[in-house]
């Protein structure tokens, strides 16, 4: 029997990553050989101004022979994938941020040529692993004081410790809010993300960190952004009861844009464009 092509299928999904990333490529290229576009300075590829740009296609380059010749795919289908890739695509060069590091992250700095993409991964060996491979890769280690048992104390938690508030909403030396990330590198608290994907870390087993920091983390940092416009918040296996529920008590339905199999994607306006609660 022939098998169909259906986004679940791995050769589908590995084609359709190549051909997002060529797509890529070719804008990439074809920006860098016209000077006279418009597009060069600050255009939605940001080829070719602030240098790098022979590194840009070099990653990109990598990450199409990659996914040609590899049999490992990305964790996320061809569907979900195209949500960030259109809103990448439509604001151009981004700050994105990406809880996790895994079999999608070449791509994901690869359709991010000319941006900062950093990734937040919770296993120190798996991090040297894969930088082995690609180590053009930018990952720091995250180590989590959360764990998926707790999930629905630390809800209470929130709600009766002063310091979780989003009123106050920091992350940095944040000792007494649990749900704060405050062991993260000032890369991260300094950088406006204009993106940020929520897939990790773990979250399918009881002693697992699970997703509740990396959410609530997310929204503050959507919630303090200085520059205009929104931050594209996007979390992956929706499925699930903790992410639904810390999705929608941090990030909020008002600010919902679409679900594409298990990816949500929201828009978090500023604090000043929202007022004082997370919702």
């Amino acid at each position: 029997m022939q098998k169909s092509l259906k986004p679940e299928n791995p050769l589908f999904l590995g084609l359709a990553v190549v051909g997002l990333i060529g797509g890529a490529l070719l804008v990439a290229s074809f920006l860098r050989s016209n000077t006279s576009s418009p597009l060069i300075c600050g255009g939605a590829w940001g080829i070719g101004g602030g240098g790098g740009g022979d590194n840009s296609t070099s990653l990109l380059l990598e990450a199409v022979v990659h996914y040609a010749t590899s049999r490992v795919t990305p964790q996320q289908s061809i569907g979900e994938i195209t949500v960030s890739f259109d809103v990448l695509r439509s604001i151009g060069t981004s700050n994105f941020l990406v809880f996790g590091l895994g079999h999608d992250s070449l791509m994901w700095a690869a359709i991010n040529p000319r941006g900062k993409t950093l990734f937040l991964e919770e296993d120190p060996k798996w991090v040297q692993t894969v930088l082995k491979d690609a180590p053009a890769l930018h990952a720091n280690t995250v180590r989590y004081r959360t764990q998926l048992s707790q999930a629905d104390h630390l809800l209470h938690h929130f709600r009766a410790e002063p310091d979780c508030s989003a009123e106050l909403s920091f992350l940095r030396g944040n000792d007494k809010c649990r749900l704060a990330l405050n062991m993260l590198s000032d890369e991260v608290y300094d950088t406006e993300w204009d993106m940020i994907m929520v897939d990790a870390p773990r979250g399918y087993f009881a002693e697992a960190p699970g997703r509740m920091a990396a959410i609530y983390s997310a929204a503050v940092m959507a919630k303090n952004r200085k520059k205009s416009g929104v931050t594209h918040v996007f979390v992956h296996d929706m499925d699930r009861r903790v992410e639904k529920m810390y999705a929608e008590a941090f990030l909020c339905k008002k600010h919902f844009v679409k679900a594409v199999g298990r990816l949500w994607h929201f828009e978090i306006p500023p604090a000043a464009n929202v007022g004082r609660n997370f919702c």
